[in-house]
Formats: structure tokens, C-alpha cells, sequence
């Protein structure tokens, strides 16, 4: 057999793309390696969104280099791939910088890796980066049940990909393309495959989740909030989660999906961005705070238990103390369970890179320390009041310590607990007994204590 290492970088749907171009090679023969050095073929997934992400790709195909010239030491080839967001930007430059690789391929065109592959035998230096009519989704195969198995009791089903929003710091629509929607009748196929194959919780993802707009099995355009409703008849599926959403597509039906499922988690990952409304047009995001905070106001009164989390960027251009502080005035207002935040940084080709009024970098990393306090402030809090509670808690992997197991709680939260006979794949109603300062500890409800030390 032939072994096959991939790396992925950033979003969701890297991962779940990891997955699938490991299942397109599958039928070539390629079984998944966790060590690069044993791969004859090793693929970077990247991503475009985080700082400096081209020049991360570049060094770390530096370290690949070596991997491919001590492996044709000894005789052995290395076939080199560049996949993802950075391939779609970078394209053939990927191969004018580093010759080492052989295959740069967008995420539009993972269907065509085997044959792209084959290509590379016979040719150097080869580049894929269209945006192709036919449907990637529609030539990706399903991974067999036990392969499938093997990537846990989670796991995650992209929808939807591209976004037609075009926020003038994102790369997205340049680099995933327009909004598609996956059929209803497809989604559901691939998800009563992962049942099957033991998955207990799918989180359906899309860079922009929530405008889902697919083809049902009537004819009619399903949005997320009904094809949820159908993925909870799903047998075997004991949650469901959505990311990653925008606020202007929050609509009546999805609001009401989370008031009337009990199978969708408690949940909801909404990214803001900022908290000024002149930053927010700025921006294009196309809604202002108080428009955030009514969604959120809607959210709440119908899922009174639900825990928010959020995007956060500090220092796009123009930003003023007092835009700033608008940011901080909304975190607290809200308060959030969770949340990533990051400094601006431009990216070649979008609007914002061009704009006037670039923030000095020392003012961005001042300003993210303090975003950042707050949110980990909230975070902890969020975290100490589960303590006392009895929440159920989907057992995932084997713990830190002997004979625990890890799992998580609906709001996302890692928890440790002794095992005591259960099993991963199990949903468990587990008593939280203290707040480490990344994980929760409990014992399963009547069950013995749990002592291992925080």
C-alpha cells in the first residue's frame, strides 16, 4: 500500500475536505499516514485566512523538501501537493518558489486529485486552480464504513461553500468562489452514511452556513432551518451543530430550529467582527451592532440556555479608539461562552488592503490584549457556571489520565470524566465538579467522583 500524509490549516472545511481527498485516493490505493517522512505522497491543505499564511506554506515545504530528498536517498519517491485557498490564491508562483511541489490544486477541484496525480508522473509542475462547472460534491465518493469509523463520533458535513458577501477583509470569494448549495437528498445521503459508520454528532458547515439555499427532494429551495429538521429524523444522530454563520442570514426559521430541535446543540457560533457600526460599514458587513444584538435578543428568547460565541478583528483600517471601544462595549453587553480574535492583517487582492488609515501594528496588538482579557474573563466565567450542573456529555476519545474519557458538553466544552465501563460514542449525563482552565471535570451522574488533579 501506499501511504498518503495530509496536513490541513485553518477552517472547518479544510477538514472535512482532508477527509475527502483521502477518500478520492483511497481507491489508488493510498492508505493515511500520521508521519511525512513514511508518505509518498504528502499534501498541504492550506488556508488563506490567518496572517502571513502564504509564507507559513513556503517554510513549511522547505521541511518537506528534506522529508522528499532523504526519502529519494533511499530510493523512494515523494509526490508533493499543495491544496486549499493558498493554492487557489498562489497558483503557479507556488511552483516558481518551490519546485519541490508537484501538484497545486484548489478546493474546487479535489475530485480531479487521482488524475491530477497520474498527470504528475508524465509532466512537471502541475496547476488546477479553475472554478469548475460540475459539482466537486458530486465526484468525491463516500469513504467506506470503517474508514469513516475511524474519524470518531463527530464529525463534520459541508452544505454549502463559497459566500457572495465580500467583507472587505476576507479572501473567501476569491478563493472558494460563489455561494453553492449541496441538494437536500445528497447532504442527507452522506449523513445517514456517517450514522451508520457510528457517527454521533454532525456539524454542517459552509463559509457562510446559514444561507443555505439547497434543492429538496419537492423541488422547492430548503433553507438550513428545514434541512435541520430533517437531519434530526437522521437515526442514530444525536446532535447536530452549524457553522460558520452571518448575522444578515439569521432568519424567523432557523431561529425557531433551535427552540424546537432538541437534537441542535445549544450553540451558536455568529461572528460580529467589530462593534462599531462605522468599522462594520467599513467592513461590508451590511449590519450594524444593534442589529447583532437584537439577533441575539431573538436568539436568547428562543433558546434561553444558549451559549454565543463570535469573530473578533482588531485594528482594521481606520479604527479609532472609540471604534475600539464600541467593540469592547458589545462583548460586554452580549457576553460570550467563546471567541476567536485577531488582528488585522491584509490580504493581496481584497478592498481592505487598500483602504487608507492602515492601524500600526504595536496599537493592534495592544488593542487585542485587551479584547482578549475581556473574552477569556468571560470564557472562565462562562466555564465556573457550569460547575453543579448536570449536562450530558458525548464521550469521544480516551482521556488524559488512565481510564478516563473525554467528551464534550452541548455548549462545546471539554470534559474529562473516570470511565467506569462507558464507552466512546456514549452520551452520558455527567455532574461538573470543578473548572479546570481548559477542560471541566465531572463524574457521571450517581457515578463515583472524579480525582484526577486539574
Amino acid at each position: 500500500m501506499k501511504k498518503l500524509f495530509i496536513k490541513s490549516y485553518g477552517c472547518q472545511m479544510n477538514v472535512y475536505d482532508a477527509g475527502r481527498m483521502a477518500d478520492a485516493l483511497a481507491p489508488e490505493g493510498f492508505i493515511e499516514t500520521a508521519d511525512p517522512a513514511d508518505a509518498d505522497v504528502v499534501i498541504l491543505n492550506t488556508c488563506h485566512i490567518r496572517e502571513k499564511a502564504a509564507e507559513k506554506v513556503y517554510s513549511e515545504l522547505g521541511r518537506v523538501r528534506r522529508i522528499k530528498q532523504e526519502r529519494a536517498g533511499a530510493g523512494r519517491d515523494t509526490k508533493v501537493v499543495v491544496a486549499g485557498c493558498v493554492a487557489q490564491a498562489e497558483g503557479a508562483e507556488i511552483l516558481r518558489r518551490a519546485p519541490v511541489v508537484d501538484v497545486v490544486v484548489g478546493p474546487q477541484s479535489y475530485h480531479r486529485l487521482p488524475a491530477l496525480m497520474k498527470r504528475a508522473e508524465r509532466e512537471r509542475g502541475v496547476v488546477d486552480t479553475e472554478f469548475p462547472v460540475e459539482d466537486k460534491f458530486d465526484h468525491l465518493p463516500l469513504a467506506p464504513r470503517p474508514k469513516l469509523r475511524a474519524r470518531g463520533v463527530s464529525a463534520f458535513l459541508t452544505i454549502q461553500e463559497g459566500c457572495d458577501k465580500f467583507c472587505t477583509f476576507c479572501v473567501v470569494p476569491y478563493t472558494r468562489g460563489a455561494e453553492v448549495s449541496r441538494p437536500v437528498a445528497k447532504v442527507v445521503a452522506e449523513a445517514e452514511r456517517l450514522a451508520e459508520a457510528g457517527v454521533r454528532e454532525i456539524t454542517v458547515i459552509g463559509q457562510n452556513v446559514n444561507a443555505y439555499h439547497g434543492e429538496g427532494p419537492d423541488g422547492a429551495t430548503w433553507s438550513l432551518g428545514r434541512l435541520l429538521r430533517r437531519l434530526a429524523e437522521v437515526p442514530c444522530v444525536a446532535r447536530l451543530r452549524y457553522t460558520t454563520s452571518h448575522p444578515r442570514d439569521m432568519d424567523d426559521d432557523l431561529i425557531a430550529a433551535h427552540a424546537e430541535l432538541p437534537a441542535l446543540m445549544p450553540y451558536l457560533h455568529l461572528p460580529v467582527q467589530a462593534g462599531s457600526d462605522r468599522i462594520l460599514e467599513a467592513m461590508n458587513r451590511r449590519h450594524t451592532a444593534d442589529d447583532y444584538r437584537r439577533i441575539v435578543e431573538r436568539v436568547r428568547s428562543a433558546r434561553p440556555d444558549i451559549a454565543l460565541s463570535s469573530d473578533f478583528i482588531v485594528g482594521f483600517p481606520g479604527e479609532t479608539e472609540e471604534d475600539f471601544a464600541e467593540t469592547l462595549r458589545l462583548v460586554e453587553e452580549v457576553g460570550f461562552a467563546s471567541a476567536f480574535s485577531f488582528k488585522y492583517s491584509p490580504r493581496p487582492g481584497t478592498p481592505g488592503a487598500e483602504l487608507d488609515g492602515q492601524v500600526p501594528e504595536e496599537v493592534k496588538a495592544e488593542r487585542l490584549q485587551r479584547l482578549q482579557a475581556l473574552l477569556e474573563e468571560q470564557r472562565q466565567a462562562f466555564n465556573r457556571g457550569t460547575v453543579g450542573r448536570t449536562v450530558d456529555v458525548l464521550l469521544e476519545k480516551p482521556g488524559r489520565h488512565p481510564g478516563q474519557l473525554a467528551g464534550k458538553t452541548p455548549y462545546l466544552q471539554a470534559v474529562q470524566i473516570e470511565g467506569g465501563g462507558r464507552a466512546i460514542g456514549d452520551l452520558v449525563p455527567v455532574r461538573i465538579l470543578r473548572a479546570g482552565s481548559n477542560s471541566l471535570f465531572g463524574e457521571p451522574a450517581g457515578g463515583p467522583a472524579l480525582t484526577a488533579a486539574a
